[in-house]
């Protein structure tokens, strides 16, 4: 599910820099990986284990961000005789070079996850793995779970497998690349095909009530030649980023229907938000100038919205408020109520299996589906670490939203920096109920969300409505951004 993302260009060594260091050394992340566990993972990056099914002659591409080295999912995509068309989708084999109660796996169980920070991110595997033996790099032969997806007309799975394989992808492409070769109609059918059933993915979506945030980075860069300090943009995603994502949605969809008729396995869970939080909403979308009339469904607002404008983009960032409260269901003998397995934002039942390399759970449920779809049992290792891994990942999000919580604090207030004393227009996002005349801003420009304190006796903020405010603390690592009603 979609987080705050946020990057920096600026050089190493700068302010920013030193204070989100400080920030990493205070939430004492392991980022350097203890000599054992980097021996581990030398010799198995030389001699995992590999399957016997050879899919090496399956042209398989990645599409990844620039840059992106830890690669976990490649993809052909082909049209079926007789009409509909078929998914293979390789996922990076963690488990061919992991060996369950070593020291590599240990350390995986410790982080749990890969933490990311607007400057670098703490992974979750030595590089040796995560970035070069595991990933699915152009031209190298990897070991993967090959996935095959047949899908109707319309685009809906009607057959499901999944089974260990040999592949070698052939391209490692980006988003912009991607949208670059099929808005220019220049794509080969096998890229042309990731729009054509991402645009049939993302009607079902819709037809099911699902909602895909496709929130925006936050770039921060420094002003240097323009003034000095440093100003925040926002990236709109690309429309190749929502079909890519679409892929990846159908396979975990596809592993939950299959871990839910063999009665093992781990699901992604959300409930529906609280009435409270959609009233939240409609407050913030009046006092952003966002259009939704009060027959509208939610989800149809979101689908309305354009990321490239800034009052939507912001909006965008406070609906990410209604994905709280996600968790993991896990369940051996006997599966949930369907009320129970169903992820609110997906509008169906939703599994994490798809970025291994990434995140600690996907191994354990692609081991999960692999012995479904033999109709044979999950190895003990995998079935006896079910019952730990909500709980496991539970605090590795914990960890991953304070990192991101902090980060943002850090980024705002070097976005701000050297303008305290200035007034802005904002609009109140949150009041506290016990001190009405306190609670939280969102600025109009930059797009800063801050806390706003008025005197005791001040009258209550006006909640969902435009105030103007003025800047009373910001400096990085030390103070977060503040506000004072003006």
């Amino acid at each position: 599910m979609p987080r705050r993302h946020m990057h920096v260009t600026e050089t190493d060594g700068a302010p920013l820099r030193a204070a989100l260091r400080e920030l990493r050394a205070k939430m004492e992340l392991p980022e350097a990986f203890e000599p054992a566990v980097l021996d581990e993972a030398e010799r198995a990056a030389k001699s995992p284990r590999l399957p016997e099914h050879d899919a090496r002659d399956l042209p398989l591409f990645t599409v990844d961000p620039p840059g992106s080295m830890d690669l976990d999912q490649a993809m052909f995509l082909a049209r079926r005789n007789g009409g509909g068309y078929r998914v293979h989708y390789a996922i990076a084999d963690v488990a061919a070079f992991v060996t369950p109660g070593g020291a590599l796996d240990a350390e995986a169980h410790r982080r749990v996850m890969t933490l990311y920070f607007p400057d670098e991110r703490v992974p979750l595997h030595p590089a040796v793995l995560g970035e070069a033996a595991a990933s699915l790099l152009p031209d190298q032969d990897r070991p993967a779970l090959l996935w095959r997806l047949d899908l109707d007309p319309s685009g809906q799975v009607v057959r499901t497998d999944v089974r260990r394989a040999l592949v070698r992808s052939r391209a490692k492409l980006d988003y912009a690349a991607v949208q670059r070769a099929v808005d220019s109609r220049t794509a080969e059918e096998p890229l042309a095909l990731l729009r054509e059933i991402g645009l049939l993915r993302e009607e079902l979506e819709r037809d099911r009530g699902g909602i895909s945030l496709h929130v925006p980075e936050q770039e921060i860069v420094e002003q240097g030649a323009r003034g000095g300090g440093y100003a925040l943009e926002y990236r709109a995603p690309l429309p190749a980023e929502g079909w890519n994502a679409q892929i990846s949605l159908m396979t975990g969809m596809a592993a939950a229907d299959l871990m839910l008729r063999t009665g093992t396995g781990i699901l992604r869970t959300l409930p529906a938000a609280p009435e409270s939080a959609a009233a939240r909403l409609r407050h913030i979308a009046r006092a952003l100038g966002v259009d939704w009339p009060e027959d509208m469904p939610y989800a149809q607002v979101i689908r309305s919205l354009d990321a490239r404008r800034a009052n939507h983009a912001a909006f965008l960032q406070e609906c990410t408020a209604l994905l709280r409260g996600a968790g993991y269901t896990a369940f051996d003998g006997e599966a949930p109520l369907p009320a129970e397995a169903v992820h609110a934002a997906v509008a169906a039942p939703y599994t994490h299996c798809t970025a291994p390399l990434r995140r600690l759970v996907d191994r354990y449920a692609g081991e999960v589906c692999l012995a479904g779809a033999e109709g044979a049992e999950p190895p003990d290792w995998a079935r006896e670490a079910l019952d730990a891994l909500p709980g496991e990942m539970d605090g590795g999000a914990r960890r991953a939203n304070q990192a991101e919580r902090e980060s943002v604090d850090l980024v705002e207030a070097a976005s701000l920096r050297g303008r305290v004393g200035e007034i802005f227009d904002a609009y109140v996002v949150d009041v506290q109920p016990k001190r009405p005349s306190s609670g939280t801003v969102h600025l109009y420009e930059p797009a800063v969300i801050g806390r706003v304190d008025g005197a005791p006796d001040a009258p209550p903020l006006p909640l969902g409505h435009r105030l103007r405010v003025r800047l009373t603390e910001a400096e990085p690592g030390r103070r977060k951004v503040r506000f004072a009603p003006v």
